[in-house]
């Protein structure tokens, strides 16, 4: 396995190196990302090098228990597995990621190619229409659930989190559907019901108008 780095350029080898602590960091890594302020598509030189050394990354990550997944509709590649590193979101964060992937699935709908935007504002407001999030959060809450979102490709925002404000364009990446899966929330909301109180499932929750 080693050899194929050898034969490698020192650069070539540190770009595999950076490639692959990025999977672990961020879960998947998209072909394409948009630059959120110009809303500029442009190529991400991080899905060529999993392209490209394609087999040595598979086998680098078997062997810590992992498996390099390519989706091929979805233009990305992303980490699975029995071992690769979970996060446990909060309340909060649960709740704000089921709201983005209302939005999105709104926006892609209603939208169709246009870059799928959000804002604080508009969260707050489909919290509030749905009854999700019927109290303010703190700045902390939300600086918690973006950057978490941010990390693992959902969302991306022009600067630092830190300085996201109410009107700052969030764009929303289609990976938030890799994240939000019926079972997934489903399980999230009964390790928190008890804590926190009733709350529908997940299929109630992102199919509320139809009887999916």
């Amino acid at each position: 396995m080693f050899t194929y780095l050898e034969e490698l350029t020192v650069t070539e080898t540190e770009q595999v190196r950076k490639t692959i602590q990025a999977l672990f960091r961020q879960t998947c890594i998209l072909q394409v990302k948009y630059d959120p302020v110009t809303l500029t598509p442009r190529d991400n030189p991080q899905y060529e090098i999993c392209a490209r050394h394609r087999s040595f990354i598979t086998d680098y990550i078997e062997v810590l228990g992992c498996e390099l997944i390519h989706d091929a509709q979805e233009h990305i590649f992303r980490l699975a597995g029995e071992h690769m590193p979970r996060e446990k979101l909060s309340l909060t964060s649960t709740v704000l990621l089921l709201l983005i992937k209302l939005i999105y699935r709104e926006k892609i709908m209603g939208e169709g190619l246009n870059a799928p935007l959000t804002t604080l504002k508009e969260i707050r407001e489909y919290g509030r229409n749905t009854n999700l999030l019927p109290e303010k959060l703190t700045q902390a809450q939300w600086r918690e659930a973006l950057y978490l979102m941010k990390t693992h490709q959902v969302i991306d925002v022009p600067g630092s989190v830190k300085d996201v404000e109410d009107d700052t364009p969030i764009y929303m990446y289609s990976t938030v559907n890799l994240y939000v899966t019926a079972g997934d929330i489903n399980a999230l909301i009964e390790e928190y019901r008890e804590e926190e109180g009733e709350y529908e499932t997940a299929e109630e929750i992102i199919y509320p108008d139809t009887d999916q």
